[in-house]
This record gives structure tokens, C-alpha cells and sequence, in this order.
């Protein structure tokens, strides 16, 4: 399917700013990205670099009073999710070395605390795949998604005690469940098309059987317009924005997600 994405934050800010921005898709195996705009208001000059984990982000100085992104794409992706019912688990020494990063323990995914209760969730399932859509499901049922509700960024121990939380919170807990398990997994932040109510989407992926595959807590069943922006440990590497200085906060921020007539392409 073809998809026109968007997302317009402002800000106030009150000195000069340095921001890292993480606001635009690449082509990947999973996605192409056909056409983009990128728009700062007011115009500052910034610079693109590619971080370690293959995301684009843009770094620049935004300057008092106010200042705006505004981005859209036209990106084609799957129709239809991959899924792999008894995909294998791949042993940890067969892993490929870019991968490996996304075993160990992160800022807000504990897996050196979640090993007992990964293990308990698992139990009779075969290794890989079906165990990650165990701990899907089990999170999909217990914990209470919340969406569209502002909370601090909470670990996968948090979430887990307070039993709720938002897309990114869900995924963490899976995160640390599955790298407890020895199973690489990662989260991902984009868009969803259809999601209710609209605004930037996390789910997050695990490697089994020799590729990632896509898995989302918050959903009842996988379906496709899932568009990626950044991929990471956890919600410390993809922020979509990070000022440092004074805090700010935006003052708006409007996502959309539109289906294309593929005839235009």
C-alpha cells in the first residue's frame, strides 16, 4: 500500500537550542520511501548524519520564540505483515555481529530481571518465533494499553508493576522478556496506518529464523501500513526529538497518515 505520512511539532523556546531530530524514514527491505518534504520554520541550516543504528537524524540550532518541523513522505509498504509461526531461534554465536547489540540489557529494557517470568510465559512453546508471540499475547492480555496519554518514559520493571501504559511501555516489556530469553529484539517508533487515535506508534521487532520480524503489543492482530523512522534498544535511541538545554515542550504536534491511490505511482 501507498501511504503519505506527516508530522508538524512546534515549539516555544526562549534561547538558542541545539536539537537532534529523528523525523525521517529510509528505504529498507520492508518499506520505500518514494517522495519526502522537510520543512524548519524559521529556516536554520542543519545537518544529516546517519547514527549507529541506521536511523537519519538531523542535528541543528532552533532559535527563539518559536520553531517548527513539518515533514511528510509517500512511502509504499507491505500490504501484510511477515509472519513466521515456528521460525527458529537462532543460537547466540550464529547471530550476526550487528545484531548482537540488541541481547543485552538497556536503560528501559532490565532482561537480566526478566528471566523466570520469560521462561514461566514460555514454557511449551517452541524456540524462536512462538515464543516472542507469547509474550505478545500475554502482554496484549494483561496489561491495560492506554494510548494517547502522556507519561514519563517508564522501564520494562515499571510498566510491568503499574500493569498499563502506552505503546512504547508495552513494547519495552516485551523487549525484556524476549532478550531474557537469549532472543534479539529491538523497538521500532513510526506511524501505523488506522491507528486510534492517530499520533507516532512504537512496536518493536525480534530476530528469529535469520531476519526481524515485526510484533505489537497494542494490536489484536498484525496488520499492514506500518511505517518505521528509527529503530533502537529501546526509547532512549529513538526519540524522535532531543533539545538540550532549558526543557521545552511542544505546543503542537499533529501526526497523519493518509492512504495514496497507487495509481499515481
Amino acid at each position: 500500500m501507498w501511504l503519505r505520512t506527516s508530522c508538524d511539532i512546534t515549539f516555544n523556546i526562549d534561547v538558542k537550542t541545539p536539537f537532534l531530530l529523528m523525523l525521517r524514514p529510509r528505504s529498507g527491505a520492508q518499506q520505500w520511501v518514494a517522495k519526502e518534504q522537510y520543512k524548519l520554520v524559521p529556516s536554520v541550516p542543519a545537518f544529516e548524519f546517519t547514527d549507529v543504528y541506521g536511523n537519519l537524524c538531523q542535528r541543528l540550532i532552533a532559535m527563539p520564540p518559536t520553531f517548527a518541523v513539518y515533514t511528510q513522505a509517500d512511502v509504499m509498504t507491505a500490504d501484510l505483515v511477515d509472519i513466521a509461526p515456528g521460525a527458529a531461534f537462532v543460537e547466540v554465536q550464529n547471530l550476526p555481529d550487528d545484531v548482537l547489540y540488541y541481547l543485552l540489557p538497556s536503560r528501559y529494557c532490565e532482561s537480566d530481571r526478566f528471566g523466570e517470568m520469560a521462561r514461566s510465559l514460555t514454557a511449551g512453546f517452541s524456540l524462536g518465533y512462538d515464543q516472542v508471540e507469547a509474550i505478545t499475547r500475554f502482554v496484549h492480555s494483561t496489561l491495560e494499553y492506554r494510548p494517547g496519554q502522556s507519561y514519563d518514559t517508564i522501564s520494562a520493571t515499571e510498566v510491568n508493576q503499574r500493569q498499563y501504559g502506552v505503546c512504547r511501555d508495552l513494547s519495552h516489556l516485551c523487549i525484556a522478556l524476549c532478550r531474557s530469553l537469549s532472543i534479539p529484539a529491538r523497538l521500532v517508533v513510526g506511524y501505523l496506518h488506522e491507528l486510534e487515535p492517530m499520533d507516532l506508534h512504537a512496536w518493536f521487532e525480534a530476530f528469529v529464523g535469520n531476519r526481524w520480524y515485526t510484533f505489537d503489543p497494542t494490536e489484536e492482530k498484525l496488520r499492514g501500513g506500518y511505517v518505521a523512522i528509527g529503530y533502537g534498544r529501546d526509547a532512549a535511541d529513538v526519540a524522535v526529538y532531543n533539545q538540550f538545554g532549558p526543557a521545552v515542550s511542544p505546543i503542537s504536534q499533529k501526526v497523519s497518515v493518509e492512504l495514496l491511490n497507487p495509481e499515481n505511482y
